[in-house]
């Protein structure tokens, strides 16, 4: 395509577009965080995690590939992590609970789910790979969180070569101003569009 006619604003083609969740899993999202994390459990519960499951329904409905990551150890004590989580703390091990996606959006048999150990999963598991091997340049990305995972996914996928668009009410952080600075922050790498939005293009 000519570089005059290159736009964000593309129709989404649904053999070329995949829909990405990153890290919605027990270890981030589950009653344990309920008191911990009141201001992001209940948002979650009420906001983001309803709009992941609209988004996953109409993409399987329309043909759009979806695709998991979640933060999981290659190894059980988590010598494989990138330094980052070594400094942070997280180790979940490999086929731990911590890992496993929570069952309202549980992946389908013939979908994939990425373990990655680092912030981007463009950095430490085959998704640039994955996505060329079936023909992806469009990413729908949604998740947690969205001022660290879902950024840094964002900015990678979009120096890669890739179409990027967030939608913005099926992605979650800490507090309200960390999400919106985050989204003012990464908003010239990507389209931001809501789960309506997007389910209108979708369907």
């Amino acid at each position: 395509m000519d570089a005059h006619t290159l736009t964000r604003t593309r129709p989404i083609s649904a053999k070329s577009t995949a829909l990405l969740v990153i890290d919605v899993q027990n270890a981030t999202y589950s009653d344990k965080e309920r008191e911990k994390r009141p201001y992001f459990y209940d948002l979650v519960t009420r906001e983001t995690l309803p709009n992941i499951r609209k988004l996953i329904r109409a993409s399987r409905k329309a043909g759009i590939d979806v695709i998991f990551t979640v933060i999981e150890s290659l190894t059980l004590d988590g010598r494989d992590r990138s330094l980052d989580y070594k400094l942070s703390g997280f180790n979940f091990p490999k086929g731990s609970w911590e890992a496993q996606i929570p069952a309202a959006i549980a992946p389908e048999p013939n979908e994939i789910v990425l373990p990655k150990t680092s912030s981007s999963l463009f950095n430490s598991t085959v998704f640039d790979y994955v996505l060329r091997n079936i023909g992806i340049d469009t990413v729908l990305v949604t998740g947690f969180l969205t001022d660290q995972c879902v950024d840094h996914t964002v900015r990678d996928g979009a120096d890669r070569g890739f179409y990027m668009t967030c939608i913005a009410d099926a992605c979650a952080t800490e507090t309200a101003e960390r999400h919106q600075n985050a989204l003012a922050a990464f908003k010239g790498y990507c389209r931001i569009r809501t789960t309506e939005e997007l389910l209108t293009e979708i369907g």
